[in-house]
């Protein structure tokens, strides 16, 4: 019975997730969906299997958050930069704050109330990484804040589901408080116990053992992850919290990666099943019945979400059009809210009302996800000039006395190579840059640097553009590239603009657009390769008439 169950609602999720996924729409939202046709209150009841299909499925949490440990590194948090995490962990806080006074306000208890601002703080990692992926905009500012925000958003879901589970505990609170450091306890012995038992499964198997049997380094995953999952329910923890440690302990190894992509079918699995179980707690007919309800809490979120995004990331320096852009892509309830809900239902904390409201607003946040996070460049640009600062207005006229010569975007490797040609020729020349670091090197080659996002009209405006005799654009993402080469067009007109082009494909694009010049990464790269290999070439020795004989 219970086989035959998975096997309906594994199809009935391939089909509708495939459906969702060919129309731009996350197959996530696709999954839910079928949970809530086949099993659960108002539903088909062609799945009668909830419970056990539950069960099995948290066995997919445990691998999600595994896999969210082998990718916790320190390197990759400072890559990001201090802003989008400092920006991220704000975030969390201050909308848990909000969620939990209007979860108080509508007559939630003060426990469930804190449950409900944990489970809707998080927003969608598979939902806005994916949109962003296929749109190319994650290496844009607002794709690059987003992720950063994202990424302390997952390490949020530790400390998150351990208060879910201290929150369960009853008593005075000498007992909570005793409660509190008894988790503690046992959270660092389990994490003693796991580093001992993973480096002696390594020392023990060998890495290049592992390396050449595939199948080995599954069955170590596996059973890496899992165990740590059942050792920490074994010690009152949530099984989630383990996993995480295991996939921690095991990131800084030199299998990580080949971990990761070997766990990924089985994950895709046992989530899919975790997705479709979350659907079935969601009444469709409630939903439909209760949509005045459901729209309200989706749009306090919405809009609640937003604006604090937005605040945070101004207060921290970012641009008015980036903050707005990253507010409004990370507007929605994530999927971890079905994580953080099932650990408060099973704790006691969370009621199945409440659950059920949760799932059906994350469901309706998938859909709008999918329209608004595409939107939001054209967003930000719209909220940057609806409140264009008036100090930018008067920095043209303060901060420097004549045009720039030239103008610099992006400063990175390329561009600096580039600029060489341009000092000591008696040239003023400014670099734009997102990069701290980019403006620093601009300063000390003589040049005048500004931090800002040349895709917003304000900062070439503030950078005077329009008097500027040449332009060179290095920035390697095509649509920025492209953007700022159209504002370019259109404000500087007789400026000599030179474009880098990192694929050969986009030369025309640029061409079309505007660029008098285009320089190409391919070219360059086959240029030299080829240079290298003439070089080596004409440093072998000819060969003697006999060996050419031999060889004949």
């Amino acid at each position: 019975m219970i086989l035959r169950d998975i096997v309906i609602l594994l199809g009935a999720s391939l089909l509708v997730g495939g459906l969702f996924s060919r129309f731009g729409q996350s197959p996530i939202v696709g999954y839910l969906l079928a949970g809530m046709m086949l099993g659960g209150p108002g539903s088909l009841h062609a799945v009668s299997s909830e419970q056990e299909i539950e069960a099995i499925a948290e066995l997919g949490v445990a691998l999600l958050l595994f896999s969210l440990g082998l990718e916790f590194s320190i390197e990759r948090l400072k890559k990001l930069g201090a802003k989008p995490l400092l920006g991220g962990a704000a975030q969390v806080v201050l909308t848990m704050l909000m969620a939990f006074l209007g979860a108080v306000t509508f007559g939630l208890g003060a426990q469930e109330a804190v449950a409900f601002g944990a489970m809707v703080a998080l927003s969608s990692t598979a939902v806005v990484l994916r949109i962003l992926m296929e749109r190319g905009d994650i290496e844009m500012p607002h794709g690059r804040t987003s992720l950063g925000v994202l990424l302390t958003q997952d390490m949020a879901v530790v400390p998150l589901a351990l208060l879910m589970t201290i929150m369960g505990g009853e008593g005075t609170t000498r007992e909570i408080a005793w409660d509190i450091g008894r988790l503690l306890l046992m959270a660092s012995g389990l994490i003693v116990g796991l580093y001992l038992l993973t480096r002696v499964a390594v020392l023990t198997l060998g890495t290049l053992t592992l390396h050449r049997n595939r199948e080995l380094t599954v069955i170590f995953a596996v059973v890496t992850g899992l165990g740590a999952a059942w050792a920490s329910h074994a010690v009152g923890i949530s099984p989630a919290l383990g996993a995480f440690v295991a996939g921690m302990l095991l990131g800084s190894s030199a299998f990580a990666t080949q971990i990761r992509a070997d766990i990924s079918p089985l994950q895709v699995i046992l989530l899919t099943l975790f997705f479709g179980a979350a659907g079935m707690v969601a009444d469709p007919v409630w939903i439909l019945g209760n949509w005045h309800i459901v729209g309200i809490v989706v749009a306090g979120l919405t809009l609640g979400k937003l604006l604090v995004i937005w605040l945070i990331f101004l207060a921290l320096g970012q641009t008015s059009r980036v903050a707005a852009a990253t507010g409004l892509s990370l507007a929605q309830v994530g999927e971890f809210a079905f994580v953080l809900g099932s650990i408060g239902r099973s704790s006691g904390v969370v009621a199945e009302s409440t659950y059920a409201l949760v799932v059906s607003a994350a469901i309706v946040s998938f859909f709008l996800s999918a329209f608004l996070v595409p939107l939001a460049p054209q967003f930000g640009n719209w909220v940057a000039r609806l409140f264009r600062s008036s100090a930018s207005a008067t920095g043209d006229v303060t901060q420097r006395q004549a045009p720039p010569d030239v103008i610099v975007i992006g400063f990175g490797p390329a561009a600096q190579i580039a600029s060489r040609a341009l000092v000591d020729k008696g040239l003023l020349v400014t670099v734009i840059d997102l990069n701290h670091e980019g403006v620093r090197k601009a300063k000390q080659l003589g040049f005048q640097g500004q931090v800002g996002d040349a895709t917003q009209s304000d900062v070439l405006d503030h950078a005077r553009l329009r008097e500027c005799k040449a332009v060179l654009i290095t920035v390697p993402h095509h649509k920025s590239a492209i953007t700022i080469l159209e504002h370019v067009r259109k404000d500087a007109t007789n400026a000599h603009v030179i474009v880098r082009s990192r694929y050969a494909m986009h030369t025309d694009t640029f061409v079309t657009a505007g660029a008098h010049a285009v320089s190409g990464d391919e070219e360059q790269v086959g240029e030299g390769l080829a240079s290298h290999l003439h070089e080596w070439m004409g440093k072998q020795e000819p060969l003697e008439e006999s060996e050419l004989e031999e060889m004949i």
